[in-house]
């Protein structure tokens, strides 16, 4: 009995197979700052639900971050989170924003109210006259009164903290599960599914199917 075995075209078809494995990852890596951008538009999104559903449960550590009678409100914030992508991924920033409300009893905005009741800093309020409670007793006075923490010591590193928890406990537990990312990266389907293409085609199919898979993980919805 004669066996005949045509060693070119198995040759062939593996190099193929081989080029079309390594053109998969350097598609891979040339979609990734995509991957990020869209992955860090979903999570900013989501950062930003988690921050005022926070604020909706304990007002009095986050108020600080809405204007007045608004916590919890996306219209309301006084901070802004923004992303950029880079060689060494993804990273976030916060900025706080100006307060443009009134506080029943005053006169004029308290400027800088998110970041100086975030970092519990010091404030010196002048007026021609002052008025206010201390003890039950209303209080009358021309001079300044230097107030330690306008916002107490529940506001004071609040929205730190409640970032630091999304990023160390929610991001980690909840966010990659439910919004499906994890399960999408553990299950490279389309690698699979375009073996038999890559095998004819080689590089270019691993190229453009790895690139393909790894920008489309980033769009998932949480």
């Amino acid at each position: 009995m004669r066996v005949s075995v045509d060693t070119r075209q198995f040759k062939k078809d593996m190099n193929n197979i081989v080029e079309y494995s390594l053109g998969y990852l350097d598609g891979v890596k040339s979609g990734k700052s995509v991957f990020f951008k869209n992955l860090g538009l979903n999570m900013k999104e989501v950062l930003e639900k988690y921050i005022d559903s926070n604020a909706r449960v304990n007002p009095k550590a986050l108020h600080h971050m809405y204007e007045w009678s608004k916590t919890g409100s996306p219209d309301a914030r006084l901070y802004d989170i923004d992303y950029t992508v880079s060689n060494l991924g993804l990273s976030f920033t916060t900025n706080f924003k100006q307060s443009l409300s009134i506080k029943d009893g005053s006169n004029v905005p308290f400027y800088d109210k998110a970041k100086i009741m975030e970092q519990g800093t010091s404030v010196v309020i002048r007026s021609n006259l002052l008025v206010f409670e201390e003890d039950g007793q209303t209080i009358f006075t021309k001079n300044s009164i230097v107030v330690d923490n306008p916002g107490g010591d529940a506001t004071t590193g609040a929205f730190e903290k409640t970032i630091d928890s999304f990023f160390t406990k929610y991001f980690t537990q909840a966010f990659l599960r439910s919004s499906g990312v994890a399960q999408y990266l553990e299950n490279p389907v389309l690698y699979k599914s375009n073996i038999a293409s890559g095998k004819k085609i080689g590089r270019l199919k691993g190229v453009s199917v790895g690139y393909k898979w790894i920008t489309n993980a980033g769009l998932i919805n949480g």
